[in-house]
């Protein structure tokens, strides 16, 4: 049991009913490379976005794919239990502009006391970002 430990949070899955658009909210706040998921999944349906050190930090799936673990979703104002998804980031003055540049609304937190910053905003299907920056 010592060596059982959570590593990492590994991907956020969202689906949408927009593939293209919610591929190209990511990949221009981010700058992430966009590829298409592992076969068999189609890529009409499927897109994984990587970070720059090769990690697919986003599953984006079309309402038609068919899930391995069935639920309902929709998208929209609510996200069930899941409150909102946090991101370890750089340079939040730059995510700023990029934010203002695509007329998104955001609330930046500051917490002095652990020399923390964060940006909250929504993405396009209502999923709640929190940007976290630390020591910035």
């Amino acid at each position: 049991r010592d060596s059982m430990k959570l590593n990492a949070l590994d991907h956020v899955n969202i689906i949408t009913d927009d593939l293209a658009g919610t591929v190209r909210f990511f990949v221009e706040l981010f700058d992430l490379d966009v590829r298409d998921g592992p076969e068999p999944l189609p890529p009409e349906h499927v897109q994984w976005l990587y970070d720059d050190s090769g990690r697919a930090i986003f599953h984006i799936n079309s309402k038609q794919m068919q899930q391995a673990f069935r639920r309902e979703t929709s998208s929209g104002p609510m996200t069930g239990a899941i409150h909102h998804v946090a991101l370890d980031c750089s340079d939040h003055l730059a995510f700023i502009e990029r934010l203002a540049a695509h007329a998104i609304d955001y609330r930046l937190n500051d917490i002095p006391a652990i020399n923390l910053k964060q940006l909250f905003f929504s993405e396009p299907n209502g999923v709640l970002l929190e940007l976290n920056f630390r020591g910035e």
